[in-house]
């Protein structure tokens, strides 16, 4: 599969949240990840739109990028800063430790960046 992306972009408000889930499971299905491996990508994508809703953005806009076997997304976060200390983010931070195989913020803290790997045991 040529590396493809897909660009979306949703209201930031919980009741899109399982159009984001739906539409990272079934991009993760088109680079032929496993079952696991789509419900990794399903809540890391879940988690990402809480956290990046939880920055106050006017829309949550999300960019996924396919190739075989692995799906990078990232997620424009809005201005708000979220507090370190809340443990809403530590709960996230674990989640997305325990699904992708790489997870980020930018140092500016404008984007939050995912990547789920076929085959990779999480945090390689």
């Amino acid at each position: 599969m040529p590396e493809q992306t897909v660009r979306l972009s949703v209201p930031a408000q919980a009741a899109f949240a399982r159009a984001v889930r739906m539409t990272a499971a079934s991009l993760a299905v088109a680079c032929n990840l496993n079952v696991d491996e789509v419900e990794d990508v399903r809540m890391a994508a879940e988690e990402g739109f809480v956290l990046c809703c939880a920055t106050e953005p006017a829309s949550c806009d999300i960019v996924f990028v396919l190739a075989e076997g692995e799906v990078h997304t990232t997620f424009a976060l809005g201005a708000k800063q979220i507090d370190e200390s809340d443990d809403a983010l530590n709960l996230a931070e674990l989640l997305l430790s325990a699904v992708c195989d790489e997870y980020g913020v930018s140092e500016d803290g404008t984007m939050l960046r995912l990547v789920k790997r076929a085959g990779v045991a999480n945090g390689e």
